[in-house]
């Protein structure tokens, strides 16, 4: 298996990674410890859609980039490297996109699509609620039809880019074992939000949503009625994917900074770089983040081709995301007392990293899927 980036692939990253230092960090620095604006998100996402971040998993023919899963892997790991922020915000951003893309009808694709592609409308998904986890059935957000609409009334909470998003894709039971999506526009049809403090990635926005008696009407609809959990499922691989790399740039960070004092730092007269034991913690780290690539590379390459990837997903996601803690935690270790001030980012790499093992399936959520697709059973019920 060939693992070194196409001509295209390098040229791609290489224009990339150089917007992102010049252009794009500037406008994120001010935000790591505090969610961004709606008018930064959308200046954000308007600055990274022309390199297909935010728009890459559409098809040429939609506005979109055209990218395949891997290249835009890629693209999103470089982007972690400097902000695991900016790179949330668009892999959600696209991830409605694409959901609006594959179930909405052709009207709704001409009034949201163009906007989303372009990073003027940004869009979320809502389908965790408080008390619910990870058994996703367990939602009591109710759909009921009233003539030609829908009125929607439940709370979704942990809903990435809620209080920045226009638009929410919302998923809510039609009937006792239903569940079907919806669109819904902030401005037209209304719902509330408030951003929820956390540990890290505190640019990323991350919100709870109230839908009181919101009416959407049957247009907006995503796909056929019931048809919700099967797409909402369908999704999960890819974020689980896309997760991970966030986890790989997070790691690069801290290994690269590590690495970094590690040389300039000296101790009983050379750097500690010649030290044994630094270049074991060293070594250590960076075996992490390569195995990580490895499985994170191959589950994105295989959703590039279409091929089921489950396992390969769930395998990425709970070891790169556990292995992106430990680089962090040892990155600290190596800067000493130094790495737990705040005046250095590498505390900041270990926030974020811990963020990482619980979105889109925790750690443990990941290790019953590899075992139910190893055994053939089912250990969730």
């Amino acid at each position: 298996m060939d693992f070194d980036p196409t001509q295209e692939q390098c040229a791609a990253l290489d224009g990339w990674a150089r917007f992102v230092d010049r252009d794009l960090v500037p406008v994120v620095q001010p935000f790591n410890d505090q969610a961004f604006t709606p008018e930064v998100a959308h200046r954000l996402m308007a600055m990274m859609s022309p390199y297909g971040v935010g728009c890459g998993w559409l098809p040429e023919d939609s506005g979109g980039a055209g990218l395949d899963f891997l290249t835009s892997g890629l693209l999103f790991e470089a982007l972690a490297l400097r902000s695991p922020d900016a790179a949330g915000l668009a892999w959600v951003a696209e991830g409605a996109a694409l959901k609006v893309y594959a179930n909405g009808s052709d009207e709704i694709k001409r009034r949201y699509l163009p906007g989303m592609l372009l990073g003027k409308v940004i869009g979320c998904s809502a389908i965790s609620e408080p008390g619910m986890g990870s058994s996703v059935r367990e939602m009591r957000t109710r759909a009921v039809r009233d003539g030609k609409n829908f009125r929607i009334t439940g709370e979704k909470t942990w809903c990435s880019n809620a209080t920045v998003a226009d638009v929410m894709i919302v998923m809510a039971k039609t009937d006792e074992k239903e569940f079907s999506m919806f669109l819904i526009d902030r401005r037209e049809h209304g719902f509330e939000s408030r951003e929820i403090n956390k540990l890290g990635l505190n640019g990323w926005p991350l919100g709870q949503v109230l839908l009181d008696d919101v009416v959407v009407p049957e247009e907006n609809l995503l796909g056929k009625l019931g048809s919700g959990m099967r797409e909402t499922m369908k999704g999960f691989n890819r974020s689980r994917c896309f997760v991970s790399t966030l986890a790989l740039g997070i790691a690069r960070a801290a290994l690269d900074e590590a690495i970094q004092y590690a040389q300039q730092r000296s101790q009983f007269g050379k750097p500690i770089a010649g030290h044994q034991l630094v270049q074991a913690m060293l070594a250590q780290m960076a075996t992490d983040l390569a195995a990580s690539q490895l499985l994170v590379y191959r589950a994105l390459a295989m959703m590039a081709q279409g091929k089921p990837c489950e396992l390969e997903a769930s395998i990425a996601k709970s070891f790169a995301t556990e292995a992106a803690q430990r680089v962090a935690s040892t990155a600290i270790q190596v800067f000493g007392a130094a790495g737990i001030t705040k005046d250095l980012s590498i505390e900041r790499h270990f926030r974020n990293a811990r963020m990482l093992t619980i979105p889109d399936g925790t750690t443990q959520i990941n290790q019953l899927i590899i075992g139910r697709k190893l055994t053939g059973i089912d250990a969730f019920s």
